[in-house]
């Protein structure tokens, strides 16, 4: 087991990630080159970037569901073979098994854990009231709106209790104002569990409302251009975030930096 530090809970090093080049199986191009970032015990980071600068690519590599080329990536010290059973996933579709009610699509993530029947129980009864879900416990997914399949999904990823959190854009397919209820929502449920948070979004004004840290991202190869300290508490909400000159000196800067604006 690597020795670092109690508070590193993410630990990416040096990774790259190459795919072969459609229709040209001897040739490669590069996703993802020398990428380096730590996340320590409860801290929430966004990637962000145009589309092509491998965000998804580098969260799907922490979570497991790809390996890395080159480098290597440690979850609480472990390094990543394979989806480590310490982490929760929320996909950009909610991807509930529609023949299974809210109560046993939390059930069928605890399956692996084997668990007694009774912390079963508790631990669904525990995330469901968590994410306000409590009435709709034998609803079907297709009963639901898709913010409530949304919220279906981040009490299954939380239900296992994990170390740490993935999301990848998982509020882009909703409209507007939903959206932004369920921004506030995810921030007070995330900030009760304490998981480590990485989120993928492609929303400047997300990843600010989210996140102690955004990661910006390059492209050609993917890179980091640039790690961005927030400096606001958690949790917050949207009322607080309006006409503060700081959020807005941080759009601007989050921006240049993503359009290779900035200096």
């Amino acid at each position: 087991m690597l020795e670092v530090s109690p508070q590193t809970r993410i630990d990416v090093r040096g990774v790259s990630k190459r795919y072969p080049k459609p229709g040209k199986s001897n040739e490669s191009f590069t996703a993802l080159a020398d990428v380096w970032l730590t996340a320590s015990d409860g801290e929430f980071i966004s990637l962000i970037g145009t589309s092509g600068c491998g965000k998804t690519t580098l969260l799907r590599m922490m979570s497991g569901l790809i390996p890395c080329d080159q480098g290597s990536i440690y979850l609480s010290g472990r390094p990543v073979h394979g989806v480590p059973s310490s982490i929760g996933f929320v996909f950009q579709e909610p991807a509930l098994l529609p023949w299974r009610t809210v109560h046993d699509n939390l059930a069928f993530a605890l399956k692996p854990k084997q668990l007694a029947r009774e912390e079963v129980e508790r631990r669904i009864a525990e995330h469901l009231s968590l994410a306000g879900l409590e009435a709709f416990a034998r609803y079907y997914p297709h009963m639901l709106s898709g913010g409530m399949q949304q919220r279906v999904g981040l009490a299954r990823a939380l239900v296992g209790d994990p170390d740490v959190l993935f999301m990848d854009e998982p509020l882009s397919a909703l409209d507007a104002l939903t959206r932004r209820r369920l921004q506030e929502d995810i921030a007070a449920i995330v900030g009760r569990t304490r998981a480590t948070t990485v989120l993928v979004t492609h929303d400047v004004d997300e990843a600010i409302f989210f996140s102690d840290r955004i990661v910006v991202m390059g492209a050609a190869p993917g890179s980091i251009r640039e790690v961005v300290e927030v400096g606001l508490p958690r949790p917050r909400r949207h009322v607080d975030l309006l006409d503060k000159p700081h959020v807005a000196q941080l759009r601007d800067r989050v921006l240049g930096i993503v359009l290779g604006l900035a200096t």
